[in-house]
């Protein structure tokens, strides 16, 4: 039945078409049981090498293909897992199923660290010589090249597995912040002008865009009381993650945390300081300049924090239905070619999107892809416009493992952080250059450009912040200062402040809204956003000028998984990152975003 205090559908009340076919995966929860059940004598296959790595190639290439095949199907068993505990988190056997699979993938971790340790202790030569001995090693040159360059910071045979078999504690502060968020936290209704609105965490996004600046106000008021209640335990949450970040890097011998979670990345502390300050330095003036703007068309008396996301244009908001944004979206990405195509089409059609809104659904958007099945996207669908970038974006990443799973093994289909959200922030510039190109309605044309313009404060304001917080939180954290609620409010607080000036007053509120991201369980990821922005930014213009050639690098750069370096794979997008020149391009691309506003209003 419909849930009595959010007003909002309960996951069996959902039409099945808008949830995922599952049983692509597992054809029901009987056989996900039993591959539940294989997977200790499934790791066996594995184990059974332990301690010959070094005796000869032909031994190495056989562990690394059973572990591949291993990874699949633990990957595959989690995703289900995750998948159901994603669409309702306040079912009890879904709780019960994740932690069940949770647990079995962390002692396939511990069983299987002796391959990470074992190779180690082989040289560069010896890998080599193994390798022309054994040619199919080669394809797994990256996965050896990464675990020899982390040699430096390695620690004994017994204690990597005795870490690795802490696995399910280590993810325990994200799956805590997930359970809390979707099981337990819940909102009040608040009224406006004799109306009551539902308020959930996944309906607040659509709030804080409303046009009507008292329902934004009423919206922010009611979020940030219930964020505020839960202050004290997500943040003992959240210093328990960086805790245990602290304590590895230096477990391992690095100078910092950042350095040991850049090193994951393959990134340099260059790189990463880079996308923070020039994005920050440039862009903030931009960005004020676009809040003056709304302030003074929307008649506002003060521009405030929960003002930031209002329509410029409050009385066109086009909708759309799944089926006609699905529709438009595929003839925005024809220009990828048949292959990719083929990925879209049935990411739209075969049910690999849910994008119901019921209870204890997991909120924003995310695309996983468990190897040698098809990715499965989460989202909510509004009826707005703006859900067809929103579904654009997924299918970015879609097509991109979809494509990598094709051409790759499994331990060569993920990328570095640092490319991750390349591919599906162009897709939503294809799906913009594509309704503008058809359009000759004005408002539609300020429309797309205001999305394009979301979709930027999303990677280079919204993340970049976050990514600043970060920044400023692991330096804290290496000093031995505590991480504490009120270290993470006024952090947050001030960070926002920095960058918005006067010109937009941020009450002690809005540093609460570090509590609405997961990002912060997950490593440097924030920053990373506005770097595959960048990316695909750059990109995006050589598609213009080059044509069918630089689609084709492209989608080279999708086919190579995670077998190259990011800069490399940059470059083999057609992009040099090694410079702050594409990062200072992208900004004033938004300043012409802004300009073209200003001048139209």
């Amino acid at each position: 039945m419909t849930n009595a205090t959010s007003g909002t559908l309960t996951r069996q009340e959902v039409p099945t078409d808008q949830t995922w076919n599952l049983t692509d995966l597992f054809e029901s929860r009987e056989s996900w049981e039993e591959e539940l059940k294989a997977i200790p004598e499934a790791t066996e296959n594995v184990t059974r090498f332990k301690g010959q790595l070094a005796l000869s190639a032909q031994t190495l290439y056989n562990c690394l293909e059973a572990a591949d095949e291993l990874h699949a199907r633990v990957t595959r068993m989690a995703t289900y897992a995750m998948l159901n505990l994603s669409g309702d988190g306040t079912n009890p056997q879904h709780q019960s199923n994740a932690a069940r699979a949770g647990a079995a993938a962390s002692k396939v971790g511990a069983d299987t660290a002796f391959i990470r340790s074992e190779i180690l202790e082989l040289d560069q030569e010896t890998v080599h010589k193994f390798q022309e001995a054994v040619p199919q090693l080669k394809e797994f040159d990256k996965t050896l090249s990464d675990i020899l360059d982390s040699k430096p910071y390695r620690l004994s045979a017994d204690a990597e597995e005795m870490l690795a078999s802490f696995g399910e504690v280590h993810s325990a502060p994200y799956m805590i912040y997930e359970r809390s968020k979707t099981s337990d936290m819940t909102f009040p209704d608040f009224t406006v002008n004799g109306k009551t609105y539902p308020l959930t965490f996944n309906t607040f996004s659509k709030y804080e865009s409303s046009k009507d600046p008292d329902v934004r106000q009423a919206a922010f008021d009611a979020f940030s009381a219930t964020l505020k209640t839960y202050n004290n335990t997500y943040a003992a949450t959240l210093a328990t993650e960086v805790k245990k970040q602290v304590i590895e890097s230096r477990l391992r011998g690095f100078n910092s945390v950042t350095d040991f979670l850049l090193h994951e990345q393959q990134v340099t502390p260059e790189m990463y300081h880079r996308q923070l300050d020039v994005i920050q330095k440039d862009l903030a003036p931009v960005m004020r300049r676009f809040a003056a703007l709304k302030k003074r068309v929307l008649g506002l008396e003060k521009m405030t924090y929960a003002d930031l996301k209002a329509p410029l244009d409050p009385d066109y908001d086009p909708d759309t239905n799944y089926e006609e944004a699905g529709k438009t979206v595929l003839e925005s990405l024809e220009i990828m070619g048949p292959e990719y195509m083929e990925i879209m089409e049935r990411g739209v059609r075969d049910r690999w999107v849910d994008r119901a809104d019921n209870v204890g659904k997991r909120s924003g958007a995310f695309c996983a892809s468990p190897y040698g099945v098809h990715p499965y996207i989460l989202m909510t669908w509004t009826g707005s416009m703006r859900d067809a970038f929103t579904l654009a974006h997924e299918l970015g990443h879609a097509g991109h493992f979809s494509l990598a799973g094709r051409y790759q093994r499994l331990s060569g289909t993920r990328p570095s952080r640092y490319f991750i959200e390349a591919p599906s922030t162009m897709n939503e510039m294809l799906l913009r250059e594509h309704i503008l190109g058809k359009t000759e309605d004005d408002r539609m044309r300020r429309w797309v450009i205001l999305q394009s313009l979301g979709t930027y404060y999303h990677n280079f304001v919204t993340h970049i912040l976050e990514g600043e917080l970060q920044r400023r939180m692991y330096e804290k954290a290496d000093q031995d200062v505590p991480v504490t609620a009120t270290l993470l409010n006024e952090t947050k607080h001030q960070v926002l402040q920095d960058f918005w000036g006067e010109d937009v007053e941020v009450d002690e509120r809005a540093g609460y809204t570090w509590m609405r991201q997961p990002h912060y369980y997950m490593g440097l990821y924030p920053y990373t956003y506005s770097a595959g922005l960048t990316a695909s930014t750059a990109a995006a213009e050589t598609f213009k000028e080059e044509g069918q050639a630089a689609v084709e690098r492209w989608l080279s750069a999708l086919k190579a998984g995670g077998t190259m370096k990011p800069l490399d794979l940059m470059k083999e997008a057609g992009v040099d990152l090694t410079t702050d020149e594409p990062v200072k391009k992208a900004v004033a691309y938004v300043d012409r975003l802004v300009s073209e506003l200003e001048e139209s209003f």
